[in-house]
């Protein structure tokens, strides 16, 4: 690795560049360039091939943030500021491909990171505790929702991988319909849906003929949901109910989930495939869909509470494929296929985050301010660049 000081001023001497330094000279992977308040433009390059990207340095505020909080620091003097980035996805996968020789440098403060797993485990998802964590995502208003998705208001990876499709319209469309196929739906059949959305999903099942039970904790969602069933001229074939997954006691011959086991958190794993197990007809099929981090980085996830946990999904816990197949194993449930697109997440973040920022002006006269902006950008690509990274990856399961 090299690094070198392009500006005129003595780097060593500025407030914050000792942390700096370290940590350029601990990069493995790629090139980062680092353009400090004073001026200065410092380079440091890995010994390894990896993304290049750039960052913009304006308070060496971010430094103390980071020997306190680590990567959730980094995020933080972000939201206030502390720094910017002509491309975000890419400093992020930068950093991801980073990981071990940042948190080597500015790892987290203990007392700090207990709180931070204080807090996480008091977000816990108990029946009261599901439906606090659900609305404090999705109840921002279906408005707000509805500005920068599709048109189907579809809040999930597209397939974008194997469908030869260019719009998120249509990779939208061609992962309801992967779906549809992989439930093998006969007409007539009873379909449960656990974690329903504003209800594309159901809408498309009870048009093939199902009789769709759809789930929610979400009040503006099942109200989405809802109006679209009635207005699809479905009514008669989608009941949507304010339902905790727990709490259904019916049998069904297809259960599909979109999704949601990524907020169900790693305490009521064992729950969630049961309740599938418990749920479905003898001879039934469960189709979920569910993203998953990377085996190694996993017992490290899991003692350190991410930014997302923190400010986006609270109580929400990421497993892994292996926990998914040893899950379904534990519930009596077969996995009999599995396929994963985490490039078409990639692509449908990015999209996400571009339709975001285009319409921001209709979401700033909502009454959201500046720091919910870098929130909600940095969280739509601190996702991209982990599924361009592999950190994480999603997957349609098949379960019978």
């Amino acid at each position: 690795m090299s690094m070198d000081d392009i500006g005129t001023a003595d780097a060593a001497r500025q407030p914050g560049h000792p942390v700096l330094a370290r940590l350029l000279a601990r990069i493995e992977y790629g090139r980062l360039i680092v353009v400090t308040p004073e001026g200065d433009r410092l380079v440091g390059r890995g010994r390894m091939d990896g993304p290049e990207a750039e960052l913009r340095l304006h308070s060496h505020r971010l430094f103390r943030r980071m020997l306190w909080n680590g990567d959730l620091g980094f995020a933080e003097g972000y939201f206030a500021g502390d720094w910017s980035t002509p491309d975000l996805p890419r400093l992020l996968e930068f950093a991801a491909a980073n990981l071990g020789a940042v948190g080597r440098t500015v790892a987290r403060n203990p007392f700090a990171a207990l709180a931070s797993r204080i807090g996480h485990f008091r977000r816990t998802n108990t029946r009261a505790g599901s439906r606090r964590n659900i609305a404090f995502h999705y109840d921002l208003g279906n408005e707000f929702y509805r500005l920068w998705l599709d048109r189907s208001m579809t809040y999930s990876s597209a397939l974008y991988e194997h469908a030869r499709v260019e719009t998120l319209e249509a990779a939208q469309d061609a992962k309801i319909a992967r779906i549809a196929t992989l439930l093998a739906l006969e007409p007539g059949q009873r379909v449960l849906e656990i974690g329903c959305g504003w209800g594309a999903l159901a809408a498309r099942l009870a048009a093939a003929g199902a009789h769709v039970t759809a789930i929610t904790l979400s009040t503006e969602q099942k109200a989405e949901a809802e109006a679209r069933a009635a207005r699809l001229g479905l009514a008669g074939r989608i009941e949507v109910r304010l339902q905790d997954y727990r709490d259904v006691t019916e049998s069904f011959d297809r259960i599909v989930s979109i999704e949601m086991i990524e907020a169900v958190g790693a305490r009521y794993w064992t729950d969630y495939f049961g309740a599938l197990r418990a749920r479905l007809a003898r001879g039934g099929r469960a189709v979920v869909q569910a993203i998953t981090i990377d085996e190694a980085r996993f017992e490290d996830y899991r003692r350190r509470p991410d930014f997302i946990q923190r400010y986006v999904f609270p109580g929400g816990m990421l497993p892994t494929k292996t926990i998914m197949a040893d899950e379904a194993a534990r519930a009596g449930l077969r996995l009999t296929g599995a396929e994963f697109f985490g490039a078409s997440y990639a692509r449908t973040l990015a999209e996400w985050r571009r339709r975001f920022l285009e319409v921001w002006p209709m979401i700033e006269a909502m009454g959201f301010d500046q720091r919910f902006k870098r929130i909600w950008e940095y969280y739509l690509a601190y996702c991209e660049a982990g599924f361009r990274r592999g950190t994480i990856d999603v997957g349609l399961y098949v379960l019978e």
